[in-house]
């Protein structure tokens, strides 16, 4: 009988470590255990003529570490079992048969850590926070955009007025939302076409750099297809459904793009909403990073999402406090990751005015914050609610109380009469 148990072993700067949260079904966490690393890579229900030593020598994983307290074990798998460019396989091996196994109960990927050899092999950000920043002309602040609203029944013209009246008076971005396509109210080509001209307008008007980020998910081709299109109408930007389009069809993206990928993280929750089941946000963060997207959506802490304050600071513990691991400073998009540009943080979900000073003090400057209802939903109506969150991070740059700053900014007065602080 093979035994993938070694807790004395040291595990090899050419291994990829996953570490799991697992709850047993009736078994002992060893057997739990057991089972999830032979179904994960070289083994199978019984003992089989075809295994021979080579195999068990070369490719056989060892679980170094099981914690009985915590229920979290971790696993050194040897880097030739992976394909060393193909997330699909990857995750096909270390998330995939296991999670249906009757042996566990509940079973969690928490963490994923990838030796060089795989890290490598892909290419990471191709901007990253240093290459959004030159893009947009802007420094040290924090980024600041709307996602239109309502999300889904605006016609083009009108998508493309919001926008403009967000721009003019203070946002840097304008976002379409996450299941806004090309729908039959809202054709793709002609939002681009429109919002991209009343982006230049708004540049002109301003002075500013702007960005427009036509969510472009859709099957693989047709999305290439958008991608072009948005290319060819000088668009810099693309956003896409990581998570639903899949790992294939992003990492096909990233060969093909030269725009800046914003990665909204829409479905998450299908996989880490449950904290004793699934695959953590970290994980998933870890993975959109080495494919190569620029930044990408972590929830708000303080917005209005399941667990935001937990699972930010998760990105079980995740962005703020695990996520700090390679080199013990900075969450895991910005931390030094051999060749792998950092990542920019989006914090949206149930954002306005009042919460920026909260936001920064968790996220630091290198985030975009983003408000949906926090913008369109001033008193005053959009330009208003643009201009009141221009104030709010003015303030909060100049360390400034937001009531007292409020006093002479009639815009942020609404929004805190409103929203509160």
């Amino acid at each position: 009988m093979v035994s993938y148990i070694n807790l004395g072993y040291i595990p090899s700067k050419n291994d990829l470590i996953a570490e799991y949260y697992i709850e047993p079904n009736r078994v002992s966490i060893e057997e739990a255990a057991e089972n999830i690393a032979k179904e994960s890579s070289i083994g199978t229900w019984t003992s089989i003529s075809t295994m021979n030593e080579r195999i068990l020598k070369t490719l056989k994983p060892n679980i170094y570490s099981i914690n009985k307290k915590s229920n979290i074990i971790k696993i050194a798998y040897p880097k030739e079992l992976f394909e060393e460019d193909n997330i699909p396989e990857i995750m096909s091996s270390i998330a995939g048969n296991i999670f249906g196994m009757n042996i566990i109960n509940n079973l969690r990927l928490l963490d994923i850590k990838f030796p060089k050899s795989i890290v490598s092999k892909f290419p990471g950000p191709r901007y990253g926070i240093k290459g959004i920043r030159s893009l947009l002309r802007i420094k040290d602040r924090p980024l600041t955009g709307t996602i239109i609203k309502p999300k889904l029944g605006l016609n083009a013209k009108e998508h493309a007025k919001v926008a403009y009246e967000a721009w003019r008076n203070g946002l840097d971005i304008v976002k379409d939302d996450e299941n806004l396509t090309n729908q039959s109210f809202n054709k793709f080509r002609e939002r681009v076409e429109l919002t991209l001209r009343y982006r230049d307008f708004a540049e002109r008007d301003t002075g500013e750099k702007k960005i427009y980020m036509p969510n472009i998910t859709a099957e693989t081709f047709e999305m290439l297809r958008r991608m072009e299109f948005v290319r060819d109408n000088n668009g810099e930007y693309i956003m896409v459904d990581v998570l639903i389009i899949g790992f294939s069809a992003l990492q096909t993206l990233r060969k093909y793009s030269k725009e800046v990928i914003h990665g909204h993280r829409a479905m998450h929750a299908a996989l880490t909403r449950n904290k004793k089941h699934g695959i953590s946000m970290l994980a998933l963060a870890k993975l959109y990073r080495l494919i190569g997207i620029d930044q990408l959506h972590i929830g708000a802490i303080v917005g209005k999402m399941e667990g935001a304050f937990n699972e930010v600071e998760n990105i079980g513990e995740e962005i703020e406090k695990n996520i700090v691991q390679e080199n013990k400073k900075g969450h895991l998009l910005e931390q030094k990751w051999y060749h792998i540009k950092p990542m920019m943080a989006v914090c949206s979900g149930g954002l306005h005015p009042g919460k920026i000073p909260r936001l920064m003090k968790y996220m630091g400057n290198n985030i975009v914050m983003q408000f949906g209802g926090g913008c369109h939903g001033h008193p005053d109506g959009t330009a208003a609610g643009a201009r009141a969150i221009r104030q709010a991070l003015e303030a909060t740059m100049k360390n400034i109380p937001l009531n007292r700053y409020a006093i002479e900014h009639d815009e942020l007065k609404k929004a805190i009469m409103k929203w509160g602080l």
